[in-house]
């Protein structure tokens, strides 16, 4: 008999356990911890705890036609923020179901128990009327020691009937167990949007919504550029320096030329904080001269001007060649059309959300600006573009979305004064403030990936953030 009472004292133990987590859960449970909203209350939902994790709405106002204008910032990369409370209850509701297959476990071995202790109640009955019947004869000794056994075995009586009732127990608790399942899950069902799996498909939605939005939102009208961020003094007066617009986020390499013309010495710095301390760097030396500041790497080449040539060159920083070379036709060169500073800035390259452009000026066109777009394969020009702006007027200049902006000076003072755009062959002037903080601007290039202004300024390499207005078209509007 010592085996089933092992077995109860088991049963028993994992009763109480069970008994005890309930008693301290449950009320968590249907409370939900107070974080379920009181009839009358009104709460404050944070889907999103950090700009990481989602969307930031910074600024709102309206516009005198009643159009919403906003600023936000939406991540490149978004992962499934959940509101905390239907994360709580989703994982109260995966601990309810474990506790109640693992009721349904502990009935199914109580039951097979239950039966083998009801058949050990049948056999004691069935040896004490035995015992009874056969009182006149046994000897009395053994009588006796039957006797002493039986009373042994009393008090097993009261533990089956203990053991029946937790048997009840173990299935009153499991019904409450399935109940509590179906209020919780009432409970989500009436949160709505704030379920779990509901939330989910939700936020996927709209973040596949935004993201499309904001690859509309790529493209804007230059509204403002924001104070300068020196980065380095280095160099001299002139110089350019860049990152890679097509390279990924990974690739923060930066190149660096010091001088505007006869130069052929380019530094590849690996980080942009490699190049703020002056480290971990390699050199490149160009078969031929470059003229001017307005060269750009684009898809691991640098696009220059060719030295006292109106050629332009492409050389590939990987292979260290000069992968094509071509002229521009009818475009000046050594100082014949350059920006108001001079510096042998006759031609200009530059890169944008849509592609290679040049900027210079031929005779042809009276020392106005023409800009081109570029075959970074070939170099050949795909078509171009009379700006009517003089170039000599020009501080220096800048494509942003197929939008040509200049500056009316390199000095002190200076503005973003003119814009040219290319998909309706149309211009207008405007007035963006510019801070030329060091005085002396001899380059100025719009990096797209980065969404930034590249300067250099009087030695200084200098970064300025940029502010586009966008004007989104949904549907239903005419």
């Amino acid at each position: 008999m010592s085996v089933p009472l092992l077995k109860i004292g088991a049963v028993l133990s994992t009763m109480a356990m069970v008994t005890n987590w309930m008693s301290q859960t449950l009320p968590s449970l249907v409370g939900l911890n107070g974080t379920v909203s009181r009839a009358g209350a009104s709460e404050k939902i944070t889907l999103f705890q950090s700009p990481e994790e989602g969307w930031q709405l910074y600024t709102s106002a309206q516009a005198p036609d009643g159009k919403c204008i906003c600023t936000a910032v939406i991540p490149a990369q978004s992962a499934c923020a959940r509101d905390g409370r239907s994360r709580e209850l989703r994982q109260l509701m995966e601990k309810v179901q474990n506790v109640s297959q693992s009721m349904e476990v502990l009935e199914l071995r109580t039951y097979r128990d239950l039966q083998y202790v009801r058949g050990m109640e049948t056999l004691m009955r069935s040896l004490d009327a035995r015992l009874r019947a056969a009182d006149g004869s046994l000897s009395a000794k053994s009588f006796q020691e039957l006797k002493d056994r039986m009373a042994e075995l009393l008090p097993l009586s009261a533990v089956l009937e203990q053991y029946k009732a937790d048997t009840r127990t173990v299935v009153r608790l499991r019904e409450e167990v399935h109940n509590l399942s179906g209020s919780l899950a009432a409970i989500q069902e009436e949160m709505g949007a704030f379920g779990y799996e509901d939330l989910q498909q939700r936020v996927m939605a709209l973040e596949a919504r935004l993201h499309a939005c904001a690859q509309k939102l790529g493209c804007g009208k230059l509204t403002g550029v924001s104070n300068p961020i020196t980065i380095r003094a280095m160099g001299s007066r002139f110089g350019s320096w860049m990152t890679d617009t097509m390279a990924p986020s990974t690739d923060s390499r930066v190149w660096y030329m010091d001088g505007y013309y006869k130069g052929r010495r380019v530094l590849e710095f690996r980080t942009l904080g490699d190049f703020i301390k002056g480290q971990n760097f390699i050199q490149h030396l160009l078969p031929q001269p470059w003229a001017g500041t307005g060269h750009v790497v684009y898809n691991g080449s640098l696009f220059y001007n060719k030295y006292q040539s109106n050629v332009v060159v492409k050389y590939h920083f990987r292979s260290r060649s000069v992968l094509v070379q071509r002229s521009l036709p009818g475009a000046g060169y050594n100082n014949t059309f350059p920006y108001s500073w001079g510096g042998f800035s006759d031609m200009d390259f530059m890169v944008d959300e849509s592609g290679l452009w040049a900027v210079y000026t031929t005779n042809q066109n009276a020392g106005n600006i023409v800009v081109s777009r570029l075959d970074p394969h070939t170099l050949e020009v795909v078509r171009s573009w009379d700006t009517g702006y003089p170039k000599r007027s020009a501080g220096e200049a800048f494509m942003i979305c197929g939008v040509l902006y200049v500056t009316n000076s390199h000095l002190a003072g200076a503005k973003v004064y003119f814009a040219y755009f290319t998909n309706t062959s149309s211009y207008e002037y405007t007035d963006v403030p510019f801070h030329n903080q060091y005085s002396h601007i001899s380059m100025l290039d719009y990096n797209p990936r980065e969404r930034a202004l590249y300067t250099w300024n009087n030695g200084h390499q200098v970064l300025y953030n940029v502010t586009l207005f966008h004007v989104i078209s949904t549907a239903g509007d005419p």
